[in-house]
């Protein structure tokens, strides 16, 4: 290379070529931000706008999220809230459970794992809000309605046996609410839950029967009478109109809706209905349970959240149970097992039993028929029930032979004489399902 004047000059240094490159640069992005200065003279407004735009958009976007974000967290709240609400209503029987417990040795042993035997005590007792206006107990207050409801271990049926509350019965020696024991002794049923409590009960019941009680629930007059009214009332149906003072209760003949209130009464009244019997008594209120259960199972509760809450708010309120189902989430398993069981196999009756030998205001078991029922209970095995007068139950059976041989060679035939009959065939009994229309 020269210079200017001719004459030879020395080679750019390394320096200096970076020097001429980086000023080259700078001038390229000179170059650029006029053309860039050009353009925003041009469309810049155009741009400016579109930019202010999805800022916009960008911010509603944002105030979406954080709202929606606080509606998901006050819902959960309030989720969260109603549920340890309802969860802590629940009352948890403690002392049964350790008094059971003492017992585990003599109690029986599940047969069939998956199925599930309840025992549903309605108690009498005056205590507490709402029992009071009911008078007073003589003495503790007592069963005044005890079912044994099985759950078949595949959830497709339910039996629920009601237990006379005048049976007599063996009653084990129990611990009374003074801390002393009683001693074994033959009384009437409901007497063992006055002389000790629910696990006393539970416990003339496993001998009774054989059956294993896996959990318990007791509700009282206040409780049964709010879940009626939560569900907002109980249809049936009445082939004579009732007036009764003792029970509080003025109805007239036909279809009708039942209130808390006159559903306790219709439930428990005994002296001007029928014919007065506690046999006729268990009758009604199988079949009010019935319609219960297809009022609850029906839409209009189950799928309807304003409706549904206050059915759960009465019954967890309404309930004192075992440790196995004193929460909301137990509770909900086992409903939520049972809520496919169509009504017609929901079924209802009452323990084959018959005046007692010594005293005909009591009631005694009927054997082998109540020996059969209990038996195919405790194997988890199928029961069927017919309306009384509707045909031959395995109730009468025996009683239409003249001889125990006579009896044997009947139970053995067919209906049509041909053969003896299937040693599984399903043994039938008196009572009535949740699909039952007293009015048809």
């Amino acid at each position: 290379m020269t210079d200017s004047a001719g004459t030879p000059s020395e080679p750019d240094s390394p320096a200096e070529d970076e020097a001429k490159d980086g000023a080259t640069e700078v001038a390229g992005a000179s170059d650029e931000e006029e053309t860039a200065t050009g353009d925003e003279n041009g469309d810049g407004a155009a741009s400016s706008e579109a930019e202010l735009a999805a800022n916009h958009r960008r911010g509603w976007l944002r105030w979406a999220a954080l709202g929606a974000s606080f509606v998901l967290l006050i819902a959960a709240g309030v989720g969260w809230w109603i549920y340890k609400k309802l969860d802590s209503n629940i009352t948890t029987d403690t002392s049964a459970a350790a008094e059971l417990e003492a017992y585990e040795k003599e109690r029986p042993t599940p047969v069939v794992q998956g199925a599930q035997n309840i025992l549903l005590i309605g108690s009498d007792t005056r205590s507490g809000e709402g029992n009071r206006e009911y008078g007073k107990n003589k003495g503790g207050p007592r069963s005044d309605t005890t079912i044994l409801l099985h759950l078949s271990a595949d959830r497709d049926s339910a039996t629920a046996v009601s237990l006379p509350r005048d049976l007599m019965v063996e009653v084990p020696s129990c611990r009374k609410g003074d801390g002393t024991r009683s001693w074994e002794q033959s009384a009437q049923f409901n007497f063992a839950f006055e002389l000790g409590g629910t696990a006393c009960t539970i416990r003339t019941v496993e001998r009774l029967t054989g059956i294993r009680i896996d959990h318990h629930m007791v509700v009282d007059f206040a409780g049964f009478k709010e879940m009626v009214d939560a569900v907002k009332g109980v249809e049936i149906c009445l082939k004579e109109p009732i007036d009764d003072k003792a029970a509080r209760l003025q109805l007239k003949a036909g279809r009708q809706k039942l209130s808390g209130e006159q559903a306790l009464g219709y439930v428990r009244a005994r002296k001007s209905i029928g014919n007065g019997s506690d046999t006729e008594r268990m009758d009604r209120q199988q079949q009010f349970l019935g319609a219960l259960v297809s009022k609850v199972q029906s839409n209009g509760v189950l799928l309807n959240p304003t409706r549904l809450y206050p059915v759960l708010d009465a019954a967890t309120r309404s309930l004192t149970t075992d440790p196995g189902l004193d929460s909301l989430k137990d509770l909900y398993d086992l409903v939520r097992g049972m809520r496919d069981i169509p009504a017609e196999k929901v079924q209802f009756m009452t323990v084959p039993r018959q005046p007692y030998a010594n005293d005909p205001n009591r009631d005694e078991l009927v054997e082998p028929e109540a020996g059969r029922l209990f038996k195919q209970l405790r194997e988890d095995a199928p029961v069927s029930v017919v309306p009384a007068g509707s045909g031959k139950t395995d109730e009468n059976t025996d009683a239409d032979t003249e001889s125990g041989a006579d009896a044997d060679a009947e139970s053995n035939e067919k209906p049509d004489d041909t053969g003896p009959a299937s040693p599984t065939a399903t043994p039938t009994f008196t009572g009535s399902n949740a699909a039952t229309d007293e009015c048809e």
